[in-house]
């Protein structure tokens, strides 16, 4: 008897790492308005977030999110009874949807002061 599989095998690293980085992102408080940063009514570059540092770490904490959801796919436990299409569709729905939300909000908020 074999073991049913699950629905969200190649999405595990997706969902979970998108509610880390949502709740990191909210317990940050980045400015979501110009008027937040901290350069408003001056000149040069500013930061959306309060501690600078976070404008290195928040772009590298996206980039292993994403090469996160890559390596799910390359798992065989990922394949594990699925035929090449449903795989391939699977995979590059995770990497579209992480890619999208990296690019999308992630550089978007990096963005936002400069």
């Amino acid at each position: 008897m074999t073991k049913p599989r699950s629905p969200l095998a190649g999405f595990w690293a997706l969902l979970v790492g998108g509610v880390l980085l949502t709740m990191l992102t909210v317990a940050l408080q980045p400015a979501t308005d110009v008027r937040g940063c901290s350069n408003y009514g001056g000149s040069g570059n500013g930061s959306a977030f309060s501690n600078e540092i976070w404008d290195l770490n928040y772009p590298l904490l996206l980039l292993v999110w994403l090469l996160a959801v890559v390596v799910e796919q390359l798992l065989p436990i990922t394949w594990d009874g699925r035929k090449a299409g449903p795989i391939v569709a699977r995979a590059l729905l995770a990497v579209t949807l992480a890619l999208t939300a990296s690019c999308g909000a992630g550089v978007k908020l990096l963005l936002l002061c400069h």
